[in-house]
């Protein structure tokens, strides 16, 4: 990171310097409150263009800074690798980049985008155990030279199509979790298959770097962090035990969520790197955290299209849904909670409300049941905390692409 404040380092960064940065005042305000105003504010420049009128994402690169400073008071031995595949906003990691992140590549359009913003290779783990060989092909071109595996196919693979990568093996996450999204089911490889696993590497003539591992997305039990770094520390004995080379990189994966459970679980994280390598001070230590830096920075605006009263029942239809951005309701367990752009009343009466999304599907629900005030065509609604996985994985269903939602950058101060 260069000189200046973070924020100043991050507002020249690739992906950010040539956009429109708006500034919004925290002042004693709630975040959410502040952004609700710089929304208001949006909402007013852009009325009177109807290409404009239309559902919008707000990015406040001040949290990334926040988030990544607390990372690392939290973290200070563990170099966060964003995923990408969480939101590949290019100003957010670009800004990620400019503070001193690596990134957690899975394709070979996540690399392009991450070189594309002047990411060192070095800086970029190819963190997908199962990669198309176009893909690995076009790694060794661009010299991303480590990769994860848990297959002895995927030696094979490497072997062939990038011989002179390193590899980083994934071991399955510990049971015991509780993780809303289970990677174990897909990843990693058991207790029983470390040792072939590694012996396939040193047949191959591969370099195995180090040891990866992801407990899953949403782990209600911080303590599943410390199994996984025993079991790493394992598979770091069992290396040596082959006669291997020294392994040097720790990947402790991601599932971190901001806020008091990401505190506990780096405490969580600390005992155990203390206890468990401690005697290893060479060892690079990373984590691949997506949720963490993206989540809370998005705001989601949604303007209501459509309206039906039945009785007391109000339905309403709004420019983004389940196909869109808020496909994160089916996709990642998010809990919408919309309130509405304007200030409701003193006593002002709530009705029992369904949101609908655009699409002609019925699927395409937001929330049903849900208490909101009298509202109209034209009027908005917002979902705080909307930037993981959201528009990363919308579509174009029913020809409305999420891909038109724009992203406004600003920062609070």
């Amino acid at each position: 990171m260069g000189g200046g404040s973070p924020m100043q380092t991050v507002l020249v960064a690739p992906g950010v310097k040539d956009r429109k940065v708006l500034s919004f005042s925290r002042d004693a305000l709630k975040d959410k409150d502040a952004v609700t105003g710089l929304v208001r504010s949006i909402v007013a420049d852009t009325s009177s263009s109807p290409a404009q009128r239309s559902a919008f994402h707000v990015l406040d690169l001040a949290k990334v800074v926040d988030l990544f400073w607390a990372w690392r008071r939290a973290l200070p031995d563990v170099r966060p690798y964003y995923a990408v595949k969480c939101n590949p906003e290019p100003a957010l990691v670009g800004a990620l980049a400019a503070l001193g992140a690596g990134f957690d590549c899975a394709s070979r359009a996540e690399i392009e985008a991450a070189l594309a913003l002047g990411v060192h290779p070095r800086s970029i783990v190819y963190a997908n155990p199962c990669k198309p060989e176009p893909h690995l092909e076009y790694a060794a071109e661009a010299g991303v030279n480590l990769t994860t595996y848990d297959s002895v196919e995927e030696v094979a693979k490497v072997k062939r199509c990038h011989p002179k990568c390193e590899l980083l093996l994934r071991l399955k996450g510990p049971d015991g979790g509780e993780a809303k999204v289970d990677l174990g089911i897909k990843y990693g490889a058991h207790a029983d298959e470390v040792v072939p696993l590694l012996r396939a590497a040193q047949r191959a003539g591969l370099n195995v770097a180090g040891i990866s591992f992801h407990v899953g997305t949403g782990a209600s039990r911080m303590d599943v962090y410390g199994g996984a770094i025993v079991a790493a520390r394992a598979a770091f004995d069992a290396a040596v035990a082959l006669g291997m080379p020294p392994m040097r990189v720790l990947d402790i994966g991601g599932g971190f969520t901001a806020g008091a459970t990401f505190d506990e679980a780096a405490a969580v994280v600390n005992d155990a790197l203390a206890q468990h390598f401690g005697d290893l001070p060479c060892v690079e230590v990373i984590g691949e955290p997506g949720r963490y830096f993206a989540e809370t920075a998005f705001t989601l605006a949604a303007r209501v299209i459509g309206k039906r009263t039945r009785g007391e029942v109000r339905e309403y239809w709004i420019d983004d849904g389940l196909y869109g951005s808020l496909n994160c309701i089916l996709m990642d367990h998010y809990v919408p909670r919309p309130r509405p752009l304007a200030t409701p009343g003193p006593g002002e009466k709530t009705h029992t409300s369904t949101v609908f999304g655009p699409t002609c599907d019925s699927l395409d629900t937001v929330v049903t049941g849900y208490q909101l005030p009298e509202m109209s065509v034209g009027d908005w609604l917002i979902f705080d905390d909307m930037g993981a996985y959201t528009t990363a994985a919308g579509s174009k269903f029913n020809g409305f692409d999420t891909s038109e939602i724009k992203i406004y950058v600003a920062y609070s101060s």
